[in-house]
C-alpha cells in the first residue's frame, strides 16, 4: 500500500505530548515494517518544519530532516497543482480548510493514493482512507 503522510501525523509521531501520539506511534511502526511506500509533499514538509521549529526548536527540525525525510518520496507541488489547490480552496469556502490540504488531495488523486496517515478529518471527507482508522468510522 502507498500512503500519503500529513502534517498532523508527523507532529503526532514526533510529540509524545500530542493527544494522538500513541495511535500515531503504533501506526508509524507498522508502516515502517511494511512494504508501503510513504509519500508526502513539499508543502507538507514546509508546514511541518515550520511548526516543529516554532513549537520545539531547531533540534526537532534536525531530527525530522535526518530521520524521517530520507524514507519519504516527496511529491513536489508545481504551479498547476498549486492553482488547482487554490481553486478548490476558494470553491470550498471553508475557513478551516487549508491550501496545503487542497494540494494534498490533488497530489493524492494524481498519484493514485487511497490512504493518508493523518488526524485531519478533511481527508476522509474527500473520500480517502485514514490511518489510523477513526473509531467513529
Amino acid at each position: 500500500m502507498n500512503i500519503f503522510i500529513d502534517t498532523s501525523a508527523f507532529l503526532a509521531v514526533l510529540n509524545a505530548s500530542d493527544q494522538f501520539h500513541p495511535a500515531a506511534k503504533q501506526s508509524w511502526g507498522q508502516m515502517l515494517t511494511s512494504d508501503s511506500a510513504l509519500f508526502s509533499s513539499n508543502y507538507i514538509i514546509l508546514e511541518t518544519t515550520t511548526l516543529l521549529q516554532h513549537r520545539f526548536g531547531i533540534e526537532a527540525v534536525r531530527l525530522f530532516e535526518s530521520d524521517i525525510l530520507p524514507i519519504l518520496e516527496i511529491a513536489w507541488i508545481d504551479e498547476p497543482i498549486h492553482k488547482q489547490g487554490m481553486s478548490a480552496l476558494l470553491v470550498a469556502n471553508r475557513r478551516n480548510l487549508s491550501l496545503v490540504d487542497c494540494t494534498s488531495f490533488e497530489i493524492m488523486r494524481q498519484l493514485g493514493l487511497d490512504a493518508a496517515f493523518t488526524f485531519d478529518p478533511h481527508f476522509s471527507e474527500q473520500g480517502f482512507g485514514i490511518i489510523p482508522e477513526s473509531k467513529s468510522s
